[in-house]
């Protein structure tokens, strides 16, 4: 869809609606891989540099069971098409929070202790490792991931946009609400505690090894569902494919801007980005920029926060004593 705007600039209200409408498609998307980066952050102080790696298995999962596998769509002959589907994507996200339990309790957590950026190296050797391992089974084509919205558009008439966009948006908005129950339950406050101080949330007899896992299979569920609509029109119509994981680079602005430790920063951050890249490829349409200019932008708007804010907008800044 960003391609088609960056063909023709819009004009006037509609225009600028359809420039919106895009930038919180693809913020919704970036709000989502931005929720999972800042969990994980937020709970371990760990810098998931495989968050990619869990994107591209998560949407392969989903493609598993509601394609290659049809689970348990063979097993419901006569359950309509959404439904199948809609179970196989649950049964794939529960997968996918499976995997990113095995992730951090055999990788992270004996990790325990050592320095920050030694665990960002753990985490990076993750995401060669189980992107391989995911791009083997993909192979070299893309694997569809049989979405009951397909290629069909809606026409608001002042707006058009894919139903898969406003699933999107939908899907991204419940997460949010989800996220934030969450953080008001007896887990969520355990884990607000860890994040606080880990020693004193284990003086108070807080599970942490828990609270640890538990971040990371909610890291490894926003990513699996930020997986699916990267994967489906009119992100890539052709479904999952090898190039799926690179996509999460695009979201690091996102924490970056909202701030490593703000679920609040990371929704608002993404929107914020995901609008600035829709106005940029719609707007800022000048030869020496060149044709990819909006690609850049996240990075762009990254550099400037660093420089005024280096905690990000909604990040807590640290007070060290000299």
């Amino acid at each position: 869809m960003i391609g088609v705007f960056a063909q023709v600039a819009p004009s006037g209200p509609n225009g600028f609606a359809e420039m919106v409408a895009e930038g919180l498609s693809l913020g919704s998307i970036y709000a989502l891989l931005g929720m999972g980066l800042v969990i994980i952050f937020k709970a371990t102080q760990v810098l998931n540099f495989a968050h990619g790696a869990l994107t591209a298995a998560g949407a392969y999962m989903i493609a598993a069971f509601a394609s290659i596998l049809d689970i348990p769509g063979k097993w419901m002959p006569n359950a309509p098409g959404w439904l199948s589907w809609s179970l196989s994507v649950i049964m794939a996200l529960a997968a996918a929070a499976v995997l990113g339990i095995i992730v951090e309790r055999l990788f992270i957590r004996p990790m325990v202790g050592e320095e920050l950026f030694a665990v960002a190296l753990v985490t990076l050797g993750i995401d060669i490792a189980l992107r391989n391992v995911t791009n083997d089974f993909i192979g070299t084509d893309s694997r569809p991931l049989g979405d009951p919205w397909g290629t069909q558009i809606l026409d608001l008439g002042w707006v058009t946009m894919a139903y898969s966009e406003v699933a999107q948006f939908l899907t991204s908005l419940v997460v949010v609400g989800l996220v934030a129950l969450f953080f008001r339950s007896r887990t969520g406050i355990a884990m607000r505690a860890t994040a606080f101080d880990q020693e004193a949330a284990r003086a108070q007899g807080i599970n942490v090894g828990r609270i640890f896992a538990t971040a990371w299979a909610i890291g490894a569920v926003l990513a699996a569902i930020a997986g699916l609509f990267i994967s489906v029109f009119p992100r890539r119509s052709a479904g999952v494919d090898t190039a799926t994981a690179f996509f999460v680079f695009r979201a690091f602005p996102v924490v970056i801007l909202g701030g490593l430790d703000s679920v609040v920063g990371a929704i608002l951050g993404g929107f914020i980005i995901g609008i600035a890249e829709s106005a940029a490829v719609s707007y800022l349409q000048f030869e020496v920029l060149g044709a990819g200019f909006g690609g850049i932008v996240s990075y762009i708007v990254m550099l400037i926060v660093l420089v005024v804010r280096p905690y990000g907008i909604f990040g807590t800044e640290e007070i060290r004593r000299v």
